[in-house]
């Protein structure tokens, strides 16, 4: 296994820049020297330190360049960017995918890289630090060394989500050393990852000032413990439904609950928009920016200037927003649901996080309608529609919640777009799950019930009844978290874990279609995509495939994933 190695003294150069890669671990004795000399200077060492945080998985849209995402792997969107690197991703030929679109762009193998160059600075600095006398290699040496366990921690927990158990490489490697190793278990990886955020919890502190925010803290990791914990208590990772894995997830995330360092922020629908929040456990600190690829070329609809709106939720996605007034599924009688007038009366959340056809956005109304006109035997079409045209939005869907409402056309304004690693909500969603997977007893239940309702009443939708059982708390935390955490990389790997993508990405992913009337009025008809944007999914695609360059490098050592 040969992967990322980072030439000392041009890094810090790239700290302002972003990275550029090499491979580490085909060393020379002149990246040692530079190495050491970076070593005997403070300030170098520190900056040498902060860089590992750039390893960190950071934005939101990574599958090919700024036009494939998680989202549009799972059920929440597909792609109107019909180019051949989203064809591969939506035919499940993932090889292929992060081959043609290039290993920097993508979940596969860009992932494999960054957080192997990253485990390598945390592997030198506590090498490093362990090695020095104390206070002689960096300030804040506790803080340091808690920072980089918990970044190594969080980087082979990215690794083990992905493609199970990975070489565990635990020291930097020398000039000379032997790189090719062989994969470690899922449950050794596990181990591993669990010893270094304990180890981090020791170092770290419960928070900093100003100048030092986005940093790890003891919330940070025991946040990060939690997840790891729910995906080992999962079904893809615990066959046989150990109920001890489920109440180790829930006692650790009911400790960053006890914390009291924590609450949900008042309103929803700004939740990736603000400086800080008492909802951010930790977020990726950037700057307001202006109109950029991401925004441009992601999100924005032609029709506000966007060069391609291809983030399109599908018809999939709304139809899990449930009825504000009644709480109900839109496909119970009950509801008050009208499939004439749609997107009427939803979850709050529907409209944080979805625009469609007649929605109020930057001074104007969304128009993703045609209408036929006989007498010219013409078609008119809406702003934000266009058939068969890949600019547009191909479910007649655009995703507000990536699209802060400052950017149009030709706009200069600036404004915060974060990227969040960890908030409030997917721990009272995490303890909720695990908790009542944990046991089917009524005290969990209620348990569960209370973290939910929370979540609930901050959207203003109707609470939870105390009467659940344990299968109907299920499915509502099911869509709990495809609602409350839409667009912020959780649904496919949610669906990964729970051994559910198989069964889901199989069904008809839809859209809608908007018909304008002659009398101004529209008809609303969901509709089957065309195949095109179906998705595939087989049993051996819960694990990605080791990127094929890493086993050709291994001389055999490096196994690939069954299948692949």
């Amino acid at each position: 296994m040969r992967n990322i190695y980072y030439p000392i003294v041009f890094l810090f150069v790239a700290l302002a820049m972003g990275s550029c890669k090499k491979d580490f671990l085909d060393r020379t004795p002149t990246a040692d020297l530079d190495e050491e000399k970076v070593f005997k200077d403070p300030a170098l060492v520190a900056a040498f330190a902060d860089n590992a945080y750039n390893h960190l998985i950071d934005e939101y849209a990574r599958f090919n360049a700024h036009r494939g995402t998680t989202s549009q792997a799972s059920d929440e969107a597909v792609s109107g960017n019909t180019d051949v690197s989203v064809r591969t991703l939506n035919q499940g030929l993932f090889h292929d995918h992060y081959e043609r679109g290039g290993a920097s762009l993508n979940d596969i193998g860009d992932v494999w890289d960054r957080a192997y160059a990253g485990i390598r600075i945390a592997n030198v600095m506590l090498t490093r630090m362990k090695a020095a006398e104390p206070s002689t290699i960096v300030a804040n040496q506790e803080r340091v060394r808690g920072e980089m366990h918990f970044i190594r921690g969080f980087l082979y927990f990215e690794l083990i989500k992905r493609f199970g158990g990975v070489p565990i490489v635990a020291q930097p490697a020398g000039i000379f050393d032997n790189v090719d190793v062989p994969r470690n278990t899922y449950q050794e990886c596990l181990d591993f990852i669990l010893s270094d955020l304990t180890l981090a919890e020791r170092s770290l502190s419960p928070s900093y000032t100003a100048s030092n925010y986005g940093r790890a803290t003891v919330g940070a990791a025991l946040a990060l413990k939690a997840r790891v914990l729910l995906y080992a208590a999962s079904p893809i990772n615990n066959p046989s439904n150990d109920l001890s894995k489920w109440q180790r997830a829930a006692v650790v995330a009911d400790s960053v609950i006890q914390l009291n360092a924590y609450s949900l922020q008042g309103t929803y629908n700004d939740i990736l928009n603000v400086p800080n929040s008492p909802e951010y456990i930790m977020i990726k600190v950037r700057p307001p920016r202006v109109i950029d690829g991401f925004l441009l070329d992601f999100v924005m609809s032609p029709g506000s200037g966007g060069a391609q709106g291809s983030m399109n939720p599908t018809q999939n996605h709304v139809d899990m927003y449930d009825m504000q007034a009644t709480g109900l599924p839109i496909t119970d009688p009950a509801s008050g649901y009208n499939p004439q007038n749609p997107y009427v009366g939803r979850d709050p959340r529907f409209y944080a996080n979805i625009l469609y056809n007649g929605a109020a956005w930057q001074g104007r109304t969304m128009g993703m309608w045609s209408q036929y006109n006989a007498a010219t035997d013409t078609y008119t079409y809406g702003n934000d529609f266009r058939p068969n045209n890949i600019i547009y939005s191909a479910t007649r869907y655009y995703c507000r919640k990536m699209w802060p409402e400052v950017y149009v056309r030709n706009a200069t304004q600036r404004a915060l777009l974060n990227f969040v690693f960890f908030r409030y909500a997917e721990v009272l969603l995490n303890y909720a799950e695990a908790i009542n997977e944990s046991a089917d007893l009524a005290s969990n239940r209620q348990l569960a019930i209370d973290q939910l309702n929370l979540i609930r009443g901050r959207a203003n939708m109707p609470l939870f009844q105390n009467n659940l059982t344990q299968s109907q708390l299920r499915d509502a935390i099911v869509k709990e978290r495809a609602v409350e955490l839409a667009f912020e990389d959780f649904r496919w790997y949610d669906l990964i874990r729970w051994k559910k993508a198989k069964e889901v990405l199989t069904q008809p992913i839809k859209g809608m279609d908007v018909v304008r009337n002659s009398n101004g009025t529209f008809t609303y008809s969901p509709v089957t995509l065309p195949n095109l944007y179906q998705k595939k999914f087989e049993d051996y695609m819960y694990l990605y495939p080791i990127p094929r360059r890493e086993i050709f490098k291994s001389n055999g050592i490096l196994k690939q994933n069954p299948n692949w």
